[in-house]
């Protein structure tokens, strides 16, 4: 009895250590790498299918981003300054009183469409100062956005009220416009228009000098569209007189000939507006709209 228990359990020993020296020897197939070599973190991390072993001794931006993040350092994520992010608006003017505004975020905005090029984007936003057919051709944008709206004097000024509308993208706000023979100011307005990034762009529309002007240098506007075609408005001199009780940063001269289908550009009538800060821009001419 005694000589029959003991061979079982010498054969269970030897069959308990062949088991431990089989496990040690599946967990080590190849040769270690020393601690904090590539090889060691290559071989933690899943292969990728498209890329070479190579690449990963070099880490690629997206590595190096995640790796800033877990140190808990700051990560770049491009070359713009914080301040600067939001953008700035891209105003066209495209040429008698036709002015075409892309916002920060891609929205498209058209005052007073009647001439010039660059209608070609559609319209989220349609600004009308008044109702003559130079400020009033809505064929030419044949393109416009689901939700379009369409602004005009009706809307902005209705019962001797100025309103404003706060759109996601701009504030919009009616201010006085006519006081002459052609343009009645119960008919007419211009807008100052206010977008994300705080520019502001005063757009006169066809009138003669209001009594609302000088109340707007306190606005400090940054970008201010005259009228000045002295024909059916103010001429240039009044127009510059308009500037100088506006104050806005930069004085622009428009509609500066009679309308007759071409882009209203009269060089010289340009010349002759004289204001503070003036900027003179050719129909087809781009500026980005800062603050």
């Amino acid at each position: 009895m005694k000589t029959t228990f003991k061979r079982p359990g010498l054969l269970l020993c030897l069959l308990w250590s062949a088991a431990t020296l089989c496990f040690t020897g599946c967990g080590n197939t190849g040769t270690a790498a020393p601690q904090g070599s590539s090889e060691a973190v290559s071989a933690s991390l899943p292969a990728s299918s498209d890329t070479p072993a190579a690449a990963s001794e070099t880490p690629s931006a997206g590595n190096s981003e995640a790796a800033a993040v877990s140190s808990g350092d700051p990560v770049a994520t491009g070359s713009e300054d914080p301040g600067t992010a939001i953008g700035s608006p891209r105003l066209l003017y495209q040429g008698h009183a036709s002015i075409r505004i892309i916002t920060e975020d891609d929205k498209v905005i058209y005052i007073d469409p009647y001439t010039g090029d660059g209608y070609d984007r559609p319209a989220d936003l349609i600004l009308i100062t008044h109702d003559h057919y130079d400020h009033t051709d809505l064929s030419k944008i044949t393109d416009r956005a689901e939700d379009c709206q369409i602004i005009t004097y009706k809307e902005a000024h209705p019962d001797g009220e100025y309103r404003s509308f706060d759109l996601d993208y701009v504030k919009v706000e009616a201010v006085e416009a006519g006081y002459n023979a052609n343009h009645d100011v119960r008919n007419c307005v211009g807008y100052l228009l206010t977008f994300r990034n705080g520019a502001c762009v005063y757009v006169s529309g066809d009138t003669s000098t209001t009594q609302q002007m000088a109340e707007l240098s306190s606005r400090s506007i940054d970008y201010a569209f005259y009228c000045c075609d002295g024909i059916y408005n103010m001429g240039p001199e009044e127009a510059s007189s308009c500037a100088d009780l506006v104050n806005a940063a930069h004085s622009i001269p428009y509609h500066m000939s009679a309308a007759d289908g071409s882009t209203g550009f009269d060089a010289a009538q340009a010349e002759r507006f004289t204001a503070s800060g003036r900027m003179i821009l050719m129909p087809g001419e781009e500026i980005e709209i800062s603050h």
